[in-house]
């Protein structure tokens, strides 16, 4: 399985390269794209146009994207116009770029999750069955990251938030309560917490007055979610044009 790495100077690019020269899950690294040159062994391009020339272009199975919410319009249409299915990685989409990945979608396949941690969709999963099991309790999310995340709350916490609400159509989301009113039962409170080096912690708090069941993921090293996305690119090559997840990867 051939990849090229969107964001390969970057902190979890580097780590999906390295992987990629171990041979993990059968990968192998044929280049890299980022927004600034640099001296690399692999060929690099600054950017789309210059992709277009690289040479081992044809021999690319899969993207595998871990740069910028910001450059999603740019790889897609790169990604579209070679065919080449994608691994979204980041975070942070805005409402347009989502409607990108949607359209992109009907054209390639993408796999597109928040969290690229397996674990992390097995928490998901549990926290539905629980919220389905306990129809009265209460439910709040925790999330921590290390001082240099930028977007909160963080996209894995939404991600279990929106999962609750799949199975809880009435739930609502308060990000970073405050103030003086009383919580509503049905609201689902989140979190955030940024300090330190801490690699990222999920905690689902789920509790009636009799009751409180706790559920938590937390990433040991970083390292996980560059094997996630090399797992998610092992799943998506060779699938119909679509919209994939974690939970199409786990029901796989």
């Amino acid at each position: 399985m051939n990849i090229l790495v969107n964001g390969i100077l970057g902190h979890m690019g580097k780590i999906v390269a390295d992987l990629c020269r171990q041979g993990y899950r059968d990968s192998s690294l044929v280049g890299g794209i980022d927004i600034s040159p640099a001296t690399i062994d692999v060929p690099l391009a600054v950017g789309y146009t210059e992709a277009d020339d690289l040479s081992s272009l044809s021999q690319v199975d899969v993207i595998v994207d871990f740069s910028h919410h910001s450059s999603t319009e740019g790889l897609l249409d790169f990604a579209t116009r070679h065919n080449i299915p994608v691994v979204l990685a980041t975070t942070g989409h805005s409402e347009e770029e989502k409607v990108l990945i949607n359209r992109a979608g009907e054209m390639i396949p993408i796999f597109y999750s928040a969290n690229m941690s397996v674990g992390v969709a097995l928490l998901v999963e549990l926290a539905k069955r629980a919220s389905v099991a306990m129809p009265d309790a209460e439910i709040e999310i925790v999330e921590k990251h290390h001082n240099r995340k930028v977007d909160a709350p963080s996209g894995t916490a939404l991600m279990i938030a929106r999962g609750i609400q799949e199975v809880r159509p009435n739930a609502t989301l308060n990000l970073g309560r405050s103030g003086n009113a009383k919580r509503t039962h049905d609201e689902i409170g989140i979190h955030a917490i940024r300090m330190g080096n801490i690699v990222g912690e999920h905690e689902v708090i789920i509790g009636t007055n009799a009751q409180t069941i706790t559920l938590k993921h937390e990433a040991h090293d970083r390292s996980l979610f560059a094997e996630g996305a090399i797992c998610a690119a092992q799943f998506i090559v060779g699938k119909s044009a679509g919209v994939y997840n974690m939970q199409d990867l786990l029901a796989d």
